[in-house]
């Protein structure tokens, strides 16, 4: 008989500890959780503060009772593991509810401790009035407060999902906010033309962004010096006394009423580290494709643990709930004698923000090129549905591939509908080993309320195909936004719209219809780079230009991936 013993509840110890018992009948399984909540969705805490889902129960989803009962494993919350003793198998565990501590023993042990909040030591920073949000606990709390203070203006520190989750939620509740984030960014896994995207929504709901400004210090407005500069003070603190006093990086300071903290988490590691595990090189725990540690009975999951990265395999942390749930039940099935392997990460991830969504898997272009790798990028720009059945929204695509052998390194997307197929069906090609050229081939379902007769991917493999057989050569926004003296940046819209949309600047504007009738006011000896709104009526004038002899390229994504790039916020 095995005795399992998994430290830490949630994503990967939940279904680590439900998967042993399905596997084997005989095996002892004993979840030590220190916390009140084993198997707490805590992907929804957000939606729970912010009314989407009503009911508190709705996030809890096994009980320790309810655990029992199915799978005959022994849940005991409120048990802290202290210290592991690796050479004699035990753990000295300590009762939070009675203070008594006892040994446990084991045969196979599973750390699921998860990442903690990030808080940044800066002064002030323990105030009761600043919030962070990973557990049951940290929400009650926090909607505790809102109903007490009830604050009018709340600053949110991080812009990434929990970050950006908070504004939704804060903002359905009628609070204003500021939202900080260091980085001139918002939602890191992406780029910053996709990022501009939401950085627009976030205005136009009235949140008010910083970017590149951090958080410097917290002050209750009871202990400050003298009263900060009226400039940054919002209208009317609600409760004079609890306000708090924010010094910025910038130098400027905010008056707000509470603050969240979603700054990042990072890997809890403490317990194995003293246990003598071997860490890794981004700070998790190590564990090969088994899921095992540096002790070979010792098997560790979720967001403590580095992966390989699914493009280059390079040591990653990746705190999602997917790969967690996974790693949790391969690791069951390794305790208990199988050979099963992990096969890799590639941070697939979606945030909901007010009526946009953005997605993103694999690789980003900043990654690429921190990392120096060739890659080519195309964009797409087009309707989530037919555009004559009623309800059909703009999608953005961005597609990164590898310019020699058409691999695919990562995809975005971001808009109001279908952005979670799109990215969905781009991460199981890249994890198939397809090539950009295979997504012109995908035969997706299609009915006018649902897509298009070529769907967004397809669209998006043609045009990468294009680039990688020659067909197109494409340029990029920093190209036509400074053109050298040795080109000429050719818009071949219609003149209406270079007033209604916008312009390029210093283009010469020749309608692609007029064209052919128009070839001589062009030069022979200067590059072209074309330019539409999207790229398309861009590939048909490049087409024509390149058959007449005149050295092209087109600007992939047209005039509407140039206001994304230029945007600023």
């Amino acid at each position: 008989m095995t005795k399992i013993v998994i430290v830490g509840g949630v994503a990967g110890g939940a279904s680590a500890a439900a998967r042993a018992r399905r596997m084997s009948e005989s095996a002892q399984i004993i979840m030590l959780e220190r916390g009140e909540f084993i198997s707490f969705a805590n992907c929804g805490l957000p939606y729970h503060i912010g009314g989407d889902i009503a009911a508190r129960e709705a996030l809890l989803l096994q009980t320790p009772e309810s655990f029992k009962k199915r799978f005959d494993v022994e849940v005991r919350v409120f048990n802290e593991v202290m210290s592991i003793d690796a050479i004699h198998k035990t753990l000295r565990v300590k009762n939070l509810l009675t203070g008594d501590s006892y040994e446990e023993t084991y045969d196979k042990l599973l750390l699921s401790p998860g990442a903690a909040p990030v808080k940044p030591p800066i002064p002030g920073i323990n105030s009761p009035h600043v919030f962070t949000l990973r557990n049951i606990a940290d929400m009650d709390a926090i909607i505790a407060a809102l109903a007490a203070h009830k604050p009018q203006h709340v600053t949110v520190v991080g812009g990434g999902f929990i970050g950006l989750e908070m504004v939704e939620a804060l903002h359905q509740r009628g609070i204003r906010i500021s939202l900080l984030e260091l980085a001139p960014q918002v939602m890191a896994p992406v780029d910053p033309e996709m990022a501009n995207v939401l950085h627009r929504e976030l205005v136009n709901k009235g949140v008010e962004l910083r970017l590149n400004t951090g958080l410097t210090e917290v002050n209750s407005r009871d202990n400050m010096p003298s009263e900060p500069e009226a400039t940054d003070v919002y209208d009317k603190p609600s409760h004079h006394h609890t306000a708090l006093a924010l010094t910025l990086s910038t130098g400027q300071t905010l008056i707000t009423d509470m603050v969240i903290l979603a700054i990042g988490v990072k890997p809890e590691v403490s317990l194995a580290n003293s246990a003598g595990l071997v860490l890794g090189e981004r700070g998790g725990i190590k564990v090969d494709a088994g899921m095992r540690t540096s002790d070979p009975d010792i098997y560790a999951v979720g967001d403590a643990v580095e992966t390989p990265d699914f493009v280059t395999g390079n040591a990653a942390l990746v705190p999602l709930a997917g790969p967690a749930n996974r790693q949790g039940r391969i690791a069951a099935d390794n305790m208990l004698g199988l050979d099963k392997q992990y096969r890799r990460t590639q941070a697939t991830a979606i945030c909901k923000l007010f009526d946009l969504a953005i997605a993103s898997t694999g690789l980003n272009e900043k990654s690429l090129q921190r990392l120096q790798l060739p890659y080519e990028k195309v964009y797409v720009h087009t309707a989530s549905h037919a555009g004559y059945y009623p309800g059909a929204h703009p999608v953005t695509l961005k597609l990164l591939f590898d310019p020699n052998n058409g691999k695919i390194l990562g995809a975005q997307a971001v808009g109001m509908d279908g952005i979670d197929k799109r990215i969905d069906v781009l991460a199981v090609a890249q994890r198939a080993g397809m090539t950009v050229r295979d997504l012109q081939d995908l035969e997706l379902s299609y009915a006018p309320p649902f897509g298009s007769a070529r769907d967004v991917v397809n669209q998006a493999g043609m045009v990468a195909t294009n680039v990688l057989d020659g067909d197109e050569q494409i340029c990029h926004v920093d190209e036509v936004a400074s053109p050298s003296a040795e080109q000429v940046v050719l818009d071949v819209r219609n003149p209406p719209e270079l007033t209604n949309v916008g312009a390029f600047p210093q283009a010469l504007n020749i309608p692609v219809d007029q064209l052919r009738q128009r070839l001589g006011e062009l030069p022979k000896d200067k590059e072209i780079l074309v330019a539409c709104q999207v790229g398309l009526r861009g590939h048909v004038a490049y087409r024509l230009l390149r058959q007449h002899g005149f050295k092209v390229r087109n600007l992939t994504g047209g005039f509407k991936t140039f206001q994304m790039t230029m945007a600023k916020f």
